[in-house]
């Protein structure tokens, strides 16, 4: 289904997550994919990975070009954020972050910019969930709430952040300053 730029492209194995209601949802994750494009990022979200048959995947699919894509409806518990899933709508951006080398300690300075199509497509997209969900008031970057680290992959010896999206790129004054919500920051 497609509506007004929004299209919807479930999971297969969608009905399988746990349902909640949109009052039960007040923060929403932003994500970058850390991956070469929206083919590759949905072939992820495919891979079965959970003893319940379903996988990890965001909500929403903003690609490069600012179409936005729907894997996962909002009142269903998408695994995008360990520990906060239940309360958040995951919101992943096209972007290759630190791809392919995620835990490389020489890769993990992420230079791609986000394109203003792209911006402008996530703040529509931003609007109308909080038209669609009350409650709905923080929003925070994955590696806001995901602060663990992993060793490295050229040097086990050293440790590195397991996520690091949307990051340094991703323009937060802008975004915050058109969507509307607060910005959640785990403090440790």
């Amino acid at each position: 289904m497609q509506e007004d730029g929004f299209h919807d492209w479930p999971l297969p194995y969608v009905e399988r997550l746990r349902q909640r209601t949109t009052p039960d949802i007040d923060l929403v994750v932003i994500h970058c994919t850390e991956l070469p494009d929206l083919a590759t990022a949905r072939g992820y979200g495919e891979r079965v990975l959970h003893d319940d048959g379903s996988g990890n995947s965001g909500h929403w699919y903003v690609d490069r070009d600012g179409s936005l894509h729907r894997f996962v409806e909002e009142t269903r518990i998408a695994h995008h954020t360990r520990g906060w899933n239940e309360r958040s709508i995951g919101i992943e951006l096209v972007n290759t972050g630190r791809y392919p080398d995620w835990f490389d300690t020489r890769r993990q300075v992420m230079t791609e910019p986000y394109p203003h199509t792209q911006i402008d497509a996530l703040l529509a997209l931003l609007r109308r969930l909080r038209g669609e969900c009350p409650d709905l008031r923080w929003i925070a970057g994955h590696e806001d709430l995901d602060t663990g680290k992993v060793p490295a992959s050229d040097d086990p010896s050293r440790e590195v952040f397991r996520k690091r999206d949307p990051g340094p790129m991703f323009p937060w004054d802008e975004v915050l300053a058109g969507c509307g919500f607060a910005r959640f920051i785990l403090r440790q």
